[in-house]
């Protein structure tokens, strides 16, 4: 296909360890391999397609090429939290010299007062806030590596126990929400008390050309602006730290909840996935190089990464299909994916109005999946189409 298609044996180390036999959903790779049921999934010699799984048959029988079983992914690692301790070092205490400067100094030395006492108590609230946000994280890391190891010997689908652990695992993760809120709170008071310091430094400068001060107004003018100065460069950090706290720990809750939803997508299967595929794609995407141009597209006449045969109730695809789109998403952490519902076209058009329409929703089914698993929806685009040489209902996913 020339530069526009993806590089063989790049792409085989994408999809290797994702081709599996699974009935009623089934894996290829672009233009290597056939599918594994003997099948074209591209629509082409449909006449050699295995049946469906007979009764009494196993639901799954992996193949040669079937990856080793799903790991438990490693927690999220919370973010570090800023060390700092902000403690004004005082006020320097002045005597009256009688004269309208030195009045003004002192007035202003009261107010300097006024600043480091507030400052003061915004370190004992940013203390505060950082024991309850580490508290809150460990019970929340702690539920959810519960949550995880059960998934990882394996449970039923829905198992209540774990409902209950992702119940109480999306309040502490609520809790830590309010934890930044209150932290963002402090940051608006803080850079209220930025302000008041920023005018004081001011105004300290403006007195000293004011007429009428003796030399004793100007020697505690000196020793009160070093100390204007000293809190602001103080304060001037606190708003910093407090900033990045801020930016560090919203980031990360944005980023578990995602992984939240993945979790409870895994609980509803009773199989672990892994971390979101959102969070997959980002930190790929933290990793990766530039994709070469010849890359950034797949050309026509692809074949579909996943095939999802609806060839009965619950078909249990959810393991499979994650499992291809993570490795994708390892390798182009950009990717975009078309989802296509396709029906038999058989049976004249009101019969295919019928399949078309359950087609789709089976299309909608696997969308809420992927979404669930993490990714974000906008990567994903719904279409239909009619096949002949189709036999039951079937969604493919494409790399677009």
């Amino acid at each position: 296909m020339g530069n526009s298609r993806l590089g063989k044996s790049s792409y085989r180390n994408v999809l290797l360890g994702a081709t599996l036999l699974v009935s009623a959903c089934a894996f290829t790779e672009e233009a290597l391999w056939p599918s594994l049921t003997g099948e074209d999934p591209a629509g082409r010699n449909r006449g050699q397609a295995a049946q469906p799984a007979r009764a009494g048959q196993p639901a799954a029988q992996p193949s040669q090429a079937a990856p080793a079983p799903m790991s438990m992914p490693a927690p999220t690692a919370q973010p570090p939290l800023g060390t700092g301790v902000f403690q004004p070092t005082g006020v320097t205490p002045g005597t009256p010299t009688g004269t309208e400067v030195g009045r003004k100094v002192n007035d202003m030395r009261e107010e300097l007062r006024q600043v480091q006492g507030a400052i003061s108590t915004h370190n004992s609230g940013l203390q505060q806030i950082r024991a309850k946000i580490i508290q809150d994280s460990q019970r929340y890391h702690g539920t959810i590596a519960a949550v995880n190891a059960r998934l990882q010997i394996g449970t039923t689908p829905g198992n209540p126990i774990l409902v209950q652990q992702y119940n109480s695992a999306q309040t502490d993760l609520e809790k830590l929400h309010e934890d930044v809120g209150e932290m963002n709170k402090l940051a608006t008071d803080v850079a209220g008390t930025s302000s008041k310091a920023a005018f004081l430094s001011e105004a300290s400068r403006a007195t000293r050309g004011v007429s009428g001060a003796v030399d004793e107004d100007h020697r505690q003018l000196s020793v009160l602006e070093d100390e204007v100065d000293r809190t602001v460069v103080l304060i001037d950090r606190l708003i910093k730290e407090v900033s990045t706290d801020v930016r560090r720990q919203t980031n990360y809750i944005a980023g578990e909840k995602a992984n939240l939803n993945t979790v409870g997508a895994a609980i509803k299967t009773g199989e672990i996935y892994g971390a979101s595929l959102g969070q997959i794609a980002k930190d790929a995407q933290d990793r990766a190089h530039p994709v070469a141009a010849g890359e950034a597209r797949d050309p026509g006449g692809r074949r579909p990464l996943v095939v999802i045969r609806f060839d009965r109730t619950d078909v249990p695809y959810q393991q499979a299909l994650y499992s291809a789109v993570s490795r994708v998403l390892e390798r182009r952490p950009d990717a975009v994916f078309d989802l296509v519902a396709v029906a038999p076209a058989v049976g004249g058009a009101a019969r295919e109005a019928v399949n078309t329409n359950r087609s789709r929703r089976h299309a909608e089914g696997v969308l809420r999946s992927l979404v669930e698993m993490g990714l974000p929806p906008s990567r994903v685009a719904i279409s239909t189409r009619t096949l002949a040489e189709a036999r039951v209902n079937e969604v493919h996913l494409y790399l677009r």
